[in-house]
This record gives structure tokens, C-alpha cells and sequence, in this order.
């Protein structure tokens, strides 16, 4: 098990290396920035439009987020706020707008090049409250309690220890901090073929659990006040699922109750709230 952690972990690193030197239109139009996968879409399956917010960079902005989880995260001006899996910077520089010149933003990746991309977005931008960490989600080189809210997007997913992952987060966060992340969750039983084929690991589909049982994660963790604010059903071409599905496995996956699901999740370290330990918005988005 440690050694199929650790190859995901480096087939994850290759893969978001080569993603940093492509171009943002390169990776919109592939699965989460693919290099052979989904070579013939020619549209984002996954990502949202950065454009309207303040603090938004282009450079910053590779196309691989599956949701705009600064929106619902609640930062306040002064806020330290922790991105994980920061790549080249987007989400930090958003936050960034959020907290001030009062405030501090840090971006924790493990990808090196990430991390240069990200550090010659700051370095261009001369912002002093911006940091970016060389780290594992699973084992983060921070004190505990040292950040007012945890954001992600589109990373969790592919992190092979879920548990792990989401008790660090409590751990970094302060007592009355909390998380947004949004990340790719799935609804029935993905195919196999799917599920476990590594290109698509790496294209953020495959590493999804169950929208259960991350939920379920998050509580056994002992977060509180669970809110689901977005969830939008991810729809993959057919010309794609023919690479990883037979034809009738992909008529069945088209018409029955298994799903691909981009979310927006938050939740609280603090005394639950009783009307909103759970909530999911009738409506979906």
C-alpha cells in the first residue's frame, strides 16, 4: 500500500510538471491539463471562469481548478490563509485580494515547478504576503493551528490518503478556523476501467471517491456545520469514455445513477451549529 501511495504521489508530480509548461488553453482542453487523454476536447470539462474576481491573474491561471472555492470560504481581511496544492498561484492571488496587506496567503505544493511558476507570478506582482511551500498535503510542514481557513481546488481528490489529508487540515487550522475546498467527487460506482486507469488519475476523475464517503471523511475527522454549497454533474464526452469503457458499459454509465460531480464543501473546526451540520442546497447549481 505504501509503495502504490508513493508511485500515485510521483505519477501526480510528473504529470502537474509537464502541466506547468504548457499553456493555459493546452490545459483546458484536456482532462485537468492531460497530455494525451483528452486530446481532442475542445472545451473545459472541468474548470470556471476567474475573470470577474478581484485579484485574478492570467499567468496565474492554468485552467485546472473544478470550482471558485474562495467565493464561499468566508475570508476576512487579516485572515492567514493556507492553499493547498497552490500550483502556479491563482487561488492564492484571489485570496490575496480577500485579506489585505493585513492578511497573509501560503501556497503548499509539491511540484517544483509549480512552485517556480508560482514564485515568478509573486515575484512579478512584488506582493510580500504571498508564500509558497514545498510540502506533502499528508504531512504539512506547519505548527498546528496556524491558519484562519484551509482553501483547495481540484487537489484533494488526488491525494491517495484522504484521512490523512483532511486530519492535517484540522490540525493547521485554528480552533475557529475553518475550510472551502471544492474538488471532484463521484455518485454510484465508477467502472473500473475508469476508475483506476492512471492517465486518468492524473486527470483528476479517477482519484474522486464517493460523495459519501468524502462526506464521511470530513465528519470522522470532527469537523462541524458541513455545508455543500455547489455541486455541478460532469459530463464526459463519448468519444472519451470509449478509451477507457466498452459500449455497453458506457450506455450504462450514461443512464443509470453513477455520476462525476464537481462540489464546493465547507465545514468548521468549532462547537457544531445544530441547523447546519449538514446542508445541501436544494437546488443544484
Amino acid at each position: 500500500m505504501k509503495k502504490m501511495k508513493i508511485d500515485l504521489k510521483n505519477l501526480v508530480k510528473e504529470k502537474y510538471g509537464i502541466i506547468a509548461r504548457q499553456s493555459k488553453i493546452r490545459n483546458q482542453s484536456s482532462c485537468c491539463g492531460g497530455t494525451d487523454c483528452c486530446d481532442e476536447v475542445d472545451y473545459p470539462i472541468f474548470s470556471e471562469d476567474y475573470m470577474h474576481l478581484k485579484g485574478y491573474e492570467t499567468e496565474a491561471d492554468l485552467g485546472l481548478g473544478c470550482g471558485l472555492p474562495t467565493e464561499f470560504a468566508g475570508i476576512n481581511e487579516g485572515d492567514h490563509v493556507l492553499d493547498l496544492g497552490s500550483g502556479a498561484g491563482n487561488d492564492c492571488f484571489i485570496a490575496r485580494a480577500l485579506v489585505g496587506k493585513k492578511g497573509n496567503v501560503t501556497g503548499l505544493d509539491f511540484t517544483e515547478e509549480m512552485l517556480e511558476k508560482a514564485n515568478r507570478n509573486k515575484e512579478k506582482l512584488g506582493y510580500n504576503n504571498v508564500h509558497f511551500v514545498k510540502g506533502d498535503i499528508e504531512n504539512m510542514p506547519f505548527i498546528d493551528e496556524s491558519f484562519n481557513v484551509v482553501i483547495s481546488n481540484c487537489v484533494l481528490n488526488l491525494v491517495p490518503d484522504k484521512q490523512k489529508a483532511f486530519s492535517e487540515i484540522h490540525r493547521v487550522l485554528k480552533s475557529d478556523g475553518h475550510f472551502c475546498v471544492s474538488d471532484v467527487v463521484t455518485k454510484g460506482k465508477l467502472p473500473e476501467n475508469l476508475k483506476h486507469d492512471a492517465e486518468m488519475y492524473a486527470g483528476c476523475i479517477a482519484g474522486a471517491i464517493d460523495m459519501d464517503d468524502y462526506i464521511g471523511i470530513i465528519s470522522n475527522q470532527k469537523f462541524n456545520n458541513i455545508v455543500i454549497h455547489k455541486q455541478k454533474e460532469v459530463t464526459i464526452p463519448e468519444n472519451i469514455l470509449m478509451n477507457y469503457l466498452t459500449p455497453d458499459e458506457i450506455e450504462h454509465f450514461n443512464n443509470g445513477n453513477t455520476g462525476i460531480y464537481s462540489v464546493t464543501i465547507s465545514a468548521s473546526r468549532n462547537t457544531p451549529n445544530p441547523l447546519t451540520q449538514f446542508y445541501m442546497p436544494s437546488k443544484k447549481d
